[in-house]
């Protein structure tokens, strides 16, 4: 209809009656119970012993937010005039449900992805092994790596009563390699798959746990969904009618810089909170994956100022090595502290780890063997530990250029030797132990 009409009114009524509809839907199947949740979780703390309201049960549909987010940016971008609007319905469905990336994304952008699933794409040797490649690539980071995670991982958070201290934070570094691996590993198949397909997607990951701070970490973790984030919330949002007066107001108060900062500030809440409850309608979601990173990001900001005139009078060269090594680990941690929410049954159970997790000193049991009791014993944490080693070395040499392209530039033998070496790999060492179900994958859910 936008397409049909040089009515402006009419077209932002087709607008809003679109995302009405699909933020409509989204909301009523995975946030009504987050806000039945709330108001009765406020009843409590008020006194009142009976739930205020009634929660509902709902059957969610696989992978709904992704599918959702990238038919909405379509329909945002045809009425800001900057995609083409696609009038068949079939070609429409074919972009907004493509299978592959239906489950776990990426988020796709018309303007930028759409396009090619309408044109023909003849057999490309290079492309179809390629992507095979990386399909093997994908099943060696979630067999073998994040498979083998799962069980320390569900061990210590399903009974972390048992397991304080030190068991919590292995658990949790644990956890971080299990999503890390299982969710890119799952793009690695979409996006291999696709580009057997002659498809190109948009890369989801860019080895995000070499960020030096959390802002990059975003910018290399789940790339796609922080881009859609900022085109379609956080950039719309400053340039609304309250925000700019709210910056004008600002500015005067507590002068230019500060003033725009307090209000990029308050537009980032609003951002992170989203990112949060994108993630699901828990408070542990909008804690661990929203407002954490923006308490993250926004103390950052402030106290810049400071560290660096602590590194100028050590003084401390900020362009060495290791002090990017230093970042980096920094960064990881503050990362884990929110992945502990991510995991948790609950955010009140996030709370009661993190407090088991400093009250309590036994960093003896990395070393006395107690590690073996947690669900691998010493052989299967070895093949984690080698395991781990080999993405490291691969994302290491992934910063300088592409290693299937470096590989492609070996002799056929060396080729096809290291490529049937990480298949068997796989194969033999992937672990398909008792509850593995091939066809799941952690952020399916969301």
């Amino acid at each position: 209809m936008m397409s049909r009409t040089d009515s402006l009114k009419a077209k932002r009524a087709a607008l809003a009656g679109v995302v009405l509809l699909l933020v409509g839907s989204l909301v009523v199947l995975k946030y009504v119970n987050f806000g039945i949740n709330t108001v009765n979780g406020i009843a409590g703390l008020l006194g009142s012993e009976e739930a205020v309201l009634a929660g509902f049960k709902f059957m969610v549909p696989l992978g709904i937010s992704f599918y959702t987010f990238s038919i909405l940016g379509y329909v945002i971008d045809v009425y800001n005039g900057i995609a083409v609007p696609q009038k068949n319905f079939f070609k429409m469905a074919l972009y907004g449900m493509y299978f592959p990336s239906v489950l776990s994304g990426p988020i796709l952008r018309y303007r930028e992805d759409g396009e090619q699933f309408f044109i023909p794409h003849p057999f490309h040797y290079r492309e179809v092994t390629f992507g095979l490649q990386r399909m093997i690539w994908g099943f060696f980071k979630t067999l073998v790596i994040s498979e083998r995670m799962r069980f320390v991982v569900d061990t210590v958070y399903g009974n972390y009563g048992d397991y304080p201290g030190a068991y919590i934070w292995l658990a949790t570094v644990c956890y971080a390699f299990q999503l890390y691996t299982n969710f890119s590993g799952c793009m690695d198949i979409v996006l291999g798959m696709s580009q057997t397909f002659g498809l190109k997607l948009p890369e989801n990951f860019a080895t995000p746990f070499f960020a030096k701070n959390i802002s990059e970490y975003w910018r290399r973790w789940h790339i796609t969904l922080g881009v859609w984030m900022k085109e379609y919330v956080f950039y719309p949002l400053l340039r609304t009618g309250v925000f700019t007066r709210l910056s004008k107001n600002m500015r005067e108060r507590f002068g230019k810089k500060r003033g725009k900062q307090l209000t990029t500030f308050l537009a980032m809440f609003v951002l992170w909170f989203s990112v949060g409850i994108w993630h699901g309608g828990d408070w542990k979601y909008v804690i661990g994956s929203g407002l954490l990173h923006w308490f993250y990001i926004v103390s950052g900001e402030l106290l810049t100022p400071f560290f660096n005139k602590c590194m100028e009078k050590l003084p401390i060269d900020p362009k060495k090595r290791w002090v990017d090594v230093l970042r980096m680990l920094r960064t990881f941690f503050l990362v884990n502290i929110g992945f502990v929410f991510f995991r948790a049954d609950s955010a009140a159970d996030a709370f009661h780890m993190l407090k088991g997790a400093v009250s309590v000193w036994n960093a003896g049991i990395l070393f006395d063997g107690s590690v073996f009791t947690l669900g691998l014993d010493f052989i299967e944490f070895t093949i984690a530990i080698v395991s781990l080693c080999i993405l490291f070395a691969v994302s290491v040499m992934q910063q300088k250029e592409s290693v299937r392209e470096r590989i492609e530039r070996k002799k056929l033998p060396v080729r096809w030797a290291i490529w049937y070496a990480l298949l068997f790999y796989t194969i033999l060492l992937g672990n398909y132990g008792p509850g593995y179900s091939a066809a799941e994958f952690i952020y399916q859910g969301f």
